[in-house]
């Protein structure tokens, strides 16, 4: 058999497909590369004007998932839509439920503005205008003249009561006594009592008449009270009116177009009136409160809560990363204030649903899920296109604070979830309403198609990456190293890795080293420097165990030959680093029943995978060596020196020659490693990992002696697309040192490792007597004799044995 020829253990990326020197001269791409289908998804979804069209994108992280979705919406969002200011009042009749106005964006800015200059400028004016002389002669002349008028009710009482020889005495205000005068003193008990009965009748029936016109003089005189309070108010009105009525008059022409804004300067107009004291005596109280919320000391009740606010014509997106109950849909902050606990409309703080209502919210799908009654909240929030906003504590009855009950905020937003696939599987499994809400799937590709068309493209992608990280831009031989780099990423001599954030890590490497030799460009020296060295770091463990390779603790052959041991390779993974290893797989065979002892699954430390394998060998020998004479041999199968689990059937090949090594006793190549799956019909099937598996062999090769030209690696025909191998391990197969055959048939591996023909059954199923196979079938065909003359030896001995 031929080995594989350079062209097909590298594909590299040819500088004439690329028509430029440098990114410099490559236009950014404004979208993420090879995601066609997930951003036909987010075109269609954010497209939806119904609700229940959010967007869940799904796929490993790294593939820039995000970075796409904001690009996306950079370029594509409609400008033209209106977006919104969000603000809260004070309601004056309802304290306890804040109201909502809802106002072009930009504008509840200026109304909020606009409402603190108003303030700022009546806390100075209403004081001044009330301490005035004018206003004070009015006030004193008014309360003046009701204090002369409520006296003469009382002098014309007063008169009568005298003219009568009686005398009106007031105490207090609404108390008063009536008593008959003796000469110029009240009477006493005595001189009263001294007087004839006439004229003690007498007295008490004027003071009779007289309490009657003082109860009708009191009543006067409390109307009177009544009439002053109302002129009172009533000047104190038209003082405010002329103070305020202009300027709020000014604001209702302003803001004429929103009825709610008008209504709330009515509602201040009417407000201010019953709530002078607020300007008019110094309040300790509100400054506190204005202190302790890090607010304007101002009258708050006049105030504006701008909630949200919005550039006009500004669609919002946002991307919350700490998607807490609180962050999420808002609460109400409290403030002490000697030792009371006090809350109001202006203390109301927004969520990132608020801030991104009208627009796009962005989350990490697993954070979501982590984060205590945020789920259910969220699912509550876009079901019933509202924001209510109700504190934790309140949700879990913890709190005996006074409280308020905002008004709902209406919600019209549209939510992208980031998430992997396993979640995404376990919310359409077990929530029932995810459907419902999140009707739109993005499936991000992890590769695309390498043509000569998507090589240009995956250039402009590296220019976008360099323009965006501000790196120095590359040559032509830089991008090519990195197509190339990105398609061993996918494992695929025609396939290109999507994972954008390697390829920015690569980038922002190569850039550090080409800095550090003080170019102006990052070339293709520079890429390599940056791969080396992120191996480097890496590669602590692999270089473990190539020292016990190097020491012979790890026992492994690469010369010579030796019946039932095969090199088997695996690949290892360290923390996102993988390397190839190669083990020893032996096979012994013993007189039996013809079953395969799998050692790794009888000590339970072979997963079903491989066991599976190890079961599909069993059955590949019975249907070759036992259709219709038992096998009397068994065999037993390991891994040599392995002390951990193993799973997967890449070894079974290899397990399977060792075994046909075995029962024919043939000796197999050292020099030969090998991987591959196999099926019960001998085909043989591709794996993982093929370039770590090859290079895991060279690099053993290469310290046990070196390479002496006849070493090499065996694997199945399907892999070869995936070769994308190292430049050493390419220069020593351009050398002659080392090679690489690929097999599709398990036939092609035997006759490699063996030096022997398989072998090829006629009609009759018989192989050919110098063949591998033949070799097996000759030795059982003994066996089965020598059974046979045993069997008839006991019968004679003993007829009853039948």
């Amino acid at each position: 058999m031929k080995s594989l020829s350079l062209h097909q253990l590298y594909k590299a990326c040819v500088l004439k497909d690329l028509p430029f020197k440098t990114t410099r001269q490559l236009e950014p791409l404004s979208e993420i590369v090879g995601q066609n289908r997930a951003q036909e998804a987010v075109r269609f979804a954010l497209a939806m004007p119904h609700g229940g069209y959010n967007v869940y994108a799904v796929g490993r992280n790294g593939l820039g998932k995000r970075t796409m979705m904001l690009r996306y919406l950079e370029h594509h969002v409609d400008t033209e839509q209106q977006s919104h200011d969000w603000c809260y009042v004070a309601n004056f009749e309802e304290p306890r439920t804040p109201r909502l106005l809802k106002l072009p964006g930009g504008e509840g800015t200026q109304l909020k503005q606009d409402l603190e200059k108003l303030m700022a400028r009546l806390v100075k004016v209403i004081p001044q205008t009330f301490d005035s002389d004018t206003f004070l002669e009015r006030a004193e002349q008014l309360k003046n003249d009701y204090g002369k008028r409520q006296e003469d009710e009382l002098e014309k009482v007063a008169t009568q009561a005298k003219r009568k020889k009686v005398s009106l005495t007031v105490t207090t205000p609404g108390g008063y006594r009536l008593v008959a005068m003796n000469g110029d003193e009240p009477h006493t008990a005595e001189s009263f009592q001294a007087l004839t009965e006439q004229q003690r009748d007498k007295f008490e029936d004027s003071i009779n008449k007289l309490e009657k016109k003082l109860r009708q003089a009191v009543r006067k005189v409390a109307d009177l009270e009544q009439e002053y309070a109302d002129k009172q108010q009533a000047l104190n009105q038209e003082t405010l009116e002329g103070v305020s009525g202009h300027q709020i008059d000014d604001l209702i022409e302003k803001y004429g177009k929103l009825p709610d804004v008008v209504a709330f300067l009515e509602a201040i107009r009417n407000d201010l009136e019953e709530n002078l004291d607020i300007f008019l005596e110094d309040n300790e109280e509100q400054a506190a409160i204005a202190y302790a919320s890090l607010d304007k000391k101002m009258p708050r009740r006049y105030l504006v809560n701008l909630l949200v606010h919005q550039k006009t014509n500004e669609v919002p997106v946002v991307v919350e990363d700490n998607p807490t109950y609180h962050n999420l849909f808002g609460y109400v902050e409290n403030v002490t204030y000697k030792g009371t606990v006090f809350t109001d409309f202006s203390l109301i703080r927004p969520g990132s649903l608020h801030k991104a209502n009208g627009g796009y919210l962005l989350m990490d799908a697993i954070k979501v899920l982590e984060q205590p009654f945020v789920w259910d909240g969220l699912k509550r929030a876009l079901r019933s296109r509202s924001i209510q906003i109700n504190s934790l504590e309140r949700e879990l009855t913890l709190s005996g604070t006074i409280s308020i009950e905002p008004e709902a905020v209406p919600l019209d937003v549209k939510i992208v979830l980031f998430g992997d696939r396993e979640t995404w599987m376990l919310l359409q499994e077990y929530d029932s309403e995810f459907a419902e809400l999140f009707r739109v799937t993005a499936d991000f590709e992890n590769e695309m198609y390498r043509t000569d068309e998507s090589q240009l493209l995956y250039a402009k992608f590296i220019a976008s990456l360099v323009s965006e990280k501000k790196l120095l831009h590359c040559s032509n031989k830089a991008v090519a190293r990195v197509i190339e780099h990105s398609a061993r990423m996918a494992e695929h001599q025609e396939r290109l890795s999507l994972h954008a954030a390697d390829i920015a890590n690569l980038l922002r490497e190569s850039d550090f080293w080409a800095r550090q030799a003080g170019a102006k460009l990052i070339q293709d020296s520079h890429v390599e420097q940056a791969l080396e060295s992120a191996k480097y770091r890496s590669s602590r463990i692999r270089d473990q165990f190539y020292d016990s390779i190097r020491d012979g603790s790890t026992l492994v052959s690469t010369d010579g030959t030796c019946v039932g041991q095969v090199n088997a390779l695996s690949v290892l993974s360290t923390g996102g680093f993988e390397f190839g290893l190669s083990n020893r797989v032996t096979a012994t065979c013993y007189y039996g029943d013809g079953a395969v002892m799998d050692i790794e699954r009888d000590v339970k430390l072979g997963g079903n995978i491989h066991s599976k394998g190890v079961m599909i060998l069993s059955s590949w020998l019975a249907s070759h060596f036992a259709v219709t004479d038992p096998m009397h041999l068994s065999a037993s199968l390991t891994f040599e020196q392995n002390y951990g689990e193993v799973d997967g059937d890449s070894a079974s090949l290899a397990e399977l020659c060792a075994l046909i090594s075995s029962l024919s006793e043939l000796p197999v190549r050292q020099d030969l490693a090998m991987t591959g799956s196999v099926n019960q019909f001998g085909e043989v099937q591709p794996i993982g990992g093929v370039n770590e598996k090859v290079e895991g062999f060279f690099e053993t090769c290469k310290l046990k002696g070196g390479l002496n030209g006849s070493q090499g690696v065996i694997i199945p025909t399907t892999n070869v697309q995936n070769l994308m191998l190292s430049s050493e391990v390419v220069q020593a197969v351009r050398a002659g040192k080392f090679s690489v055959y690929a097999v599709d048939h398990l036939e092609q591996a035997v006759t490699l490792l063996l030096n022997k023909p398989a072998g090829k059954a006629d009609a009759n199923g018989r192989y050919p007597k110098q063949s591998v196979f033949g070799i097996i079938q000759q030795r059982l065909d003994k066996m089965r004799e020598h059974e046979r003359q045993e069997q008839a030896r006991d019968e004679q001995k003993d007829p009853s044995i039948h």
